[in-house]
């Protein structure tokens, strides 16, 4: 299978990744969820589509990672919490989709992504919880969060994000530690979906790694200039929209 780099296609996947990107680095959440949604939307099977996105993903969070790095949004204690529980979780939900039928699964996985563009709705409007320092449940946050990102193509930051936004944490150092953990566990699902897969059926994530590489290196410096909250029910809303109208 080879892929044309001047195709309609190629230059929208590379819109797709450039503006996924761009909203992920401000958010520290939704270029799995806004890729996935757009790829089903142009009929790619969820399994392929969730491996498009997590192969893109590897280039994305790898320079958003190193970016959060170097503006000092990192907090080393969260991803040492993060990264083995994630890894774990997404190895588990890439085998588990690779095993299901496209067909029989298309359905769940839209209305997963539509449950998910509820869920950041509602983080958006929700008010902080009292800091814990310790927080006992970023490990489980980080499980969960590797398997429904692997098997629905995204959840990673709208799950792990918000939640420990949610928990009072600041949330520079969080959307920092987030995309600087997410690209280890976006790497192990990445292998599992190319190992069961192969390449051949993943070459067009070529588009999304260009516009994502392209974007990456300013969603770090717009995190701290755009008032999250409208960005927040902006995704959303988009999200809802695009899967509401594929499950009906």
């Amino acid at each position: 299978m080879s892929f044309d780099f001047f195709s309609a296609d190629f230059f929208t996947f590379v819109l797709i990744g450039f503006c996924a990107q761009m909203i992920d680095g401000a958010l520290g959440m939704a270029f799995g969820v806004l890729s996935t949604t757009s790829l089903l939307a142009v009929g790619v099977p969820p399994a392929t589509a969730s491996a498009m996105t997590h192969v893109a993903e590897v280039f994305t969070t790898a320079a958003s990672g190193i970016s959060h790095a170097y503006h000092r949004n990192v907090n080393w204690h969260f991803v040492a919490r993060l990264a083995p529980a994630g890894i774990a979780g997404g190895i588990i939900g890439a085998y588990l989709l690779t095993q299901i039928d496209g067909k029989a699964i298309e359905p769940l996985v839209s209305a997963y992504l539509m449950a998910i563009g509820l869920y950041i709705l509602f983080k958006a409007f929700r008010p902080l919880w009292p800091r814990d320092v310790r927080d006992w449940i970023i490990p489980y946050v980080g499980f969960g969060g590797g398997i429904l990102d692997a098997a629905g193509g995204g959840g990673w930051g709208p799950i792990v994000t918000t939640s420990l936004i949610g928990r009072g944490h600041d949330l520079k150092k969080v959307i920092g530690s987030t995309n600087l953990t997410e690209f280890l566990v976006t790497l192990s699902i990445s292998i599992t979906f190319i190992t069961m897969l192969g390449w051949s059926q993943l070459d067009a994530a070529i588009g999304l790694i260009v516009g994502g590489v392209i974007a990456a290196p300013f969603g770090a410096y717009v995190v701290s200039r755009v008032p999250v909250r409208p960005l927040m029910i902006a995704v959303a809303i988009v999200i809802i929209a695009t899967s509401a109208i594929r499950i009906f």
